[in-house]
């Protein structure tokens, strides 16, 4: 197992696999390494590194929850990158990973070659970030793999046509088996940071500090935190972005979808 160790002595876990063009994985706000199961198969060659953040799935537990903020994160982001020697990389960022590729861009520019952001924008819709607060830091209802599968069509917004087999898998990539039912694969706490950020600040700054760079963008078309409407500034605003809408899919596509692969596919070439 790959670890590394952040200025404020937490150790990290994350993958390294690959050689090319260096593409860092970063989750959504309450996930892993494992979003990006599925699409892994069919990128092109590439040196794939992957990372969980601080709080979640394989990675350490803080102290205190006032440090899981995107500035820690894209800090921790940093430091695995001096890590393992590496100067600048491309970031695949899903939701809350797509945040923390627009910070790094503000503040780092320099580490950063383009980004492709997973259903995420520099405007979010409330009506997504409150879906997000009613499970956020709670254990699920369903008590075992099975139920949670079964639950899923009908708790996340804009997904139809969904296998139940890949139901089944979300839910034991997500969740965790215990004695008393299912558990989550992060940190409860995780809730009081978000609740602590209040209004969410204008993040199209940072979204700017993308400009000159490789930049996609892919969303669900039932996405209930990326409109259509912001999708299309954010074209508006950068004509070159490749983008791709994929149906049947809410927050947020699987990834593997043909729609996805090929604007991820088209963006990775103009990085080759």
């Amino acid at each position: 197992m790959s670890t590394f160790q952040t200025s404020d002595g937490l150790t990290l876990y994350y993958e390294d696999a690959g050689q090319g063009l260096p593409l860092l994985c970063l989750p959504g706000l309450t996930r892993t390494t494992q979003d990006f199961q599925y699409v892994t198969p069919h990128l092109p060659p590439c040196r794939l590194i992957k990372m969980d953040y601080r709080g979640r799935g394989r990675s350490q537990w803080g102290d205190t929850w006032q440090n899981y903020t995107l500035p820690i994160e894209i800090r921790d982001v940093m430091e695995l990158m001096d890590h393992l020697s590496l100067a600048s990389v491309a970031i695949l960022g899903t939701s809350r990973g797509g945040l923390n590729a627009m910070g790094l861009a503000a503040i780092a520019p320099d580490h950063i070659i383009g980004a492709a952001l997973n259903d995420v924008g520099p405007e979010l819709d409330p009506a997504g970030l409150t879906g997000i607060m009613a499970y956020l830091g709670k254990r699920p209802g369903a008590k075992t793999h099975a139920e949670a599968a079964a639950a899923l069509p009908h708790v996340l917004p804009g997904f139809t046509d969904v296998p139940a087999e890949r139901w089944m898998r979300e839910a034991q990539t997500h969740f965790t088996q215990t004695d008393n039912g299912l558990d989550i694969t992060y940190d409860p706490r995780l809730r009081d940071a978000v609740e602590a950020v209040g209004d969410v600040p204008d993040l199209w700054p940072f979204f700017d500090a993308l400009a000159g760079k490789p930049l996609a963008l892919i969303r669900g078309a039932g996405s209930d935190l990326l409109t259509a409407e912001i999708a299309q500034k954010m074209q508006d605003r950068r004509p070159d972005m490749i983008y791709a809408e994929v149906p049947d899919r809410g927050h947020v596509p699987f990834l593997d979808e043909p729609e996805a692969l090929s604007a991820l596919r088209a963006w990775m070439e103009k990085m080759q």
